[in-house]
């Protein structure tokens, strides 16, 4: 049975009213009597603040039900040192306040890998977590209403305080957080906790998140699910945030709102022209020409138009594909040594050369990278034992 009802009479609410029928009650008379609205309304103001902070709270209800505001006061529950009824206020309605944003649990991350084909065409994933929620059993209490008592390890402190010798006439002084009561000061006993959440006040429920990926997004960019983290009593729950990991592609890479993208060639084809296909990211057929007599030179490079990556927020534009070919040439002695004349006369003529009668000729061979590694450091190690020619400074 409620002994006060004065909290109750201030918000205009009965003493079985919901949580939420409370809080419908404070903002109402919040925006009403607040001083920027009514100046002279101030002492109003506190009191409505005061009552919301002790009936939206369930151990403080549960004092105040059983004790009034007096049991309020003296109960332990803050000394009856009230909030600013402005940090309440701000708290409620989204504000700033450096209150608020304590009372915020903590933000979740998580990688979601993603392919380049489903930040092309656009895609769902389905991602399940794991977040704490409000025990729905005792509504976030913990136990049975009105038992919950002071912890007797920590005499309601919250914190463990152990002193230890560390050696003569020394002694060292710990602090730690409660075990028993996990630093909140209070306890329910073995019979009157919550059999669901063992008196934690939150259980663990899987969450399944549709993840929708639009067309264009990028690596590294965030998807935030508002108030999708871990559920406290008291706490605003944090946000989930997914940020994309774009997976490596075997053909494409992707360069801001391009693609990139190589293709090899024959030297036949680099001549005297071609026409290749290209499999896009969504699944459709490119076909590429290079007319007779146009030369592709080896690391040349062309573009496509409009068959790039598709612009985040305007998919249907797109930036570029970018090719760079590149040439393969045949291997030594594709072509008999008698017909290699016909070939020459058809491709453009030589430069012709002065040589020097003093000109010496020399063998070109294959280069072997191993050995001249291995010749380079040997021919280091002999110059630095070698005695030293250079001019050396004179000391003053």
């Amino acid at each position: 049975m409620v002994r006060e009802t004065g909290y109750y009479d201030l918000l205009g609410v009965k003493p079985k009213a919901s949580l939420d029928e409370i809080k419908k009650a404070y903002r109402k008379l919040a925006l009403k009597y607040h001083p920027d609205k009514n100046p002279n309304e101030g002492e109003k103001f506190k009191l409505i603040s005061q009552a919301y902070e002790v009936l939206s709270d369930p151990e403080k209800r549960d004092l105040y039900d059983h004790g009034g505001e007096q049991a309020i006061k003296e109960g332990g529950m803050g000394g009856g040192a009230f909030s600013s009824p402005m940090d309440i206020f701000n708290m409620f309605f989204g504000g700033g306040s450096r209150m608020q944003r304590e009372r915020r649990g903590k933000n979740v991350v998580h990688q979601l890998p993603v392919t380049l084909e489903e930040v092309y065409s656009s895609a769902t994933r389905k991602l399940g977590l794991q977040k704490n929620v409000i025990c729905e059993k005792c509504d976030g209490y913990g136990g049975k209403k009105g038992a919950l008592e002071k912890c007797s390890n920590c005499k309601g402190r919250g914190v463990e305080i152990q002193v230890r010798q560390i050696g003569p006439g020394m002694i060292q002084q710990m602090q730690s957080m409660c075990s028993d009561c996990q630093g909140r000061g209070k306890r329910f006993n073995s019979k009157d906790r919550c059999k669901n959440c063992n008196g934690q006040k939150v259980e663990r429920k899987k969450k399944i998140l549709e993840v929708h990926i639009d067309k264009g997004m990028k690596d590294g960019q965030k998807i935030t699910f508002n108030g999708e983290g871990d559920q406290e009593p008291e706490l605003e729950p944090g946000d989930v945030i997914i940020v994309l990991e774009q997976k490596k592609h075997p053909v494409f890479q992707r360069q801001q709102d391009n693609l990139l993208m190589k293709m090899e060639i024959k030297l036949l084809e680099a001549l005297c022209g071609f026409k290749k296909t290209i499999r896009t990211l969504d699944d459709r057929m490119l076909v590429i020409t290079s007319p007779p007599g146009c030369v592709v030179k080896h690391n040349d490079i062309k573009c496509v138009q409009d068959e790039g990556m598709p612009l985040y927020r305007h998919p249907y534009e797109r930036g570029q594909l970018i090719i760079q070919f590149l040439v393969k040439f045949p291997e030594n002695g594709w072509l008999p040594k008698d017909t290699l004349p016909q070939l020459e006369a058809l491709l453009p003529p030589r430069e012709e050369l002065m040589i020097s009668d003093d000109a010496e000729e020399v063998d070109l061979t294959d280069m072997d990278a191993h050995s001249q590694q291995s010749r380079h450091n040997t021919e280091v190690y002999e110059d630095d034992e070698s005695p030293s020619t250079g001019v050396q400074c004179q000391t003053q």
